[in-house]
C-alpha cells in the first residue's frame, strides 16, 4: 500500500513539526502517488488551518522510516 507522507509543523510555533499519513488504494502505483498527491496535500491543509505542510512524499507503507 503507498501512503502520502506529509511533514507538517505547527503554524504558531514551528519548532513543534510531525509527520501526518494520508494512505491511498492499494492498487496505487508510486507514479500514480505522486500525480494524485497536490490535490490530497491541499485539502489536508484546508483542514487543518493550524498546520503548515513543509514537504511532501509518496512512501509504502511497507517501508520502515529510517
Amino acid at each position: 500500500m503507498i501512503a502520502i507522507i506529509l511533514s507538517t509543523c505547527l503554524i504558531s510555533d514551528p519548532g513543534i513539526c510531525r509527520d501526518q499519513s494520508i494512505p491511498l488504494a492499494s492498487e496505487v502505483s508510486p507514479l500514480r502517488c505522486v500525480m494524485w498527491a497536490p490535490p490530497h496535500v491541499a485539502q489536508w491543509s484546508e483542514e487543518h488551518p493550524l498546520w503548515r505542510v513543509v514537504r511532501w512524499r509518496c512512501r509504502s507503507t511497507n517501508e520502515r522510516e529510517i
